[in-house]
């Protein structure tokens, strides 16, 4: 057996709320292939808003944005995670149509 690297491309972006040149918000999507779809699937990563400003709709206007350019690039899946102890994030994800689908397996590397 003969385990081999085979580079497969991926992109992102930032989707950033700018409030007076200050950054208030931000999410990071990345499109990514397999081998199982002829779709790409995206990944929803760091999605923040600045405490200041919480619970004002910010970081559902980032979402829908994410969600919007994920079905603008022909995903067929919008993947968002979240550790075991935000359950007010986890909340705010089912309200935007996310559903609870499984377990993230991590390992830090740093």
């Amino acid at each position: 057996m003969i385990i081999k690297n085979k580079e497969v491309i991926g992109t992102g972006i930032k989707v950033v709320a700018e409030l007076k040149d200050k950054e208030i918000a931000r999410g990071y999507l990345y499109f990514l292939h397999n081998d199982l779809h002829d779709k790409p699937f995206a990944l929803m990563e760091d999605v923040f808003v600045d405490e200041e400003f919480r619970s004002q709709g910010v970081g559902k206007k980032i979402v829908h944005e994410l969600i919007r350019v994920a079905k603008e690039k022909n995903c067929y899946k919008i993947i968002g995670t979240s550790r075991h102890s935000r359950g007010a994030v986890h909340n705010f994800y089912q309200d935007l149509g996310f559903e609870n689908y499984g377990l993230e397996f991590r390992m830090n590397l740093e």
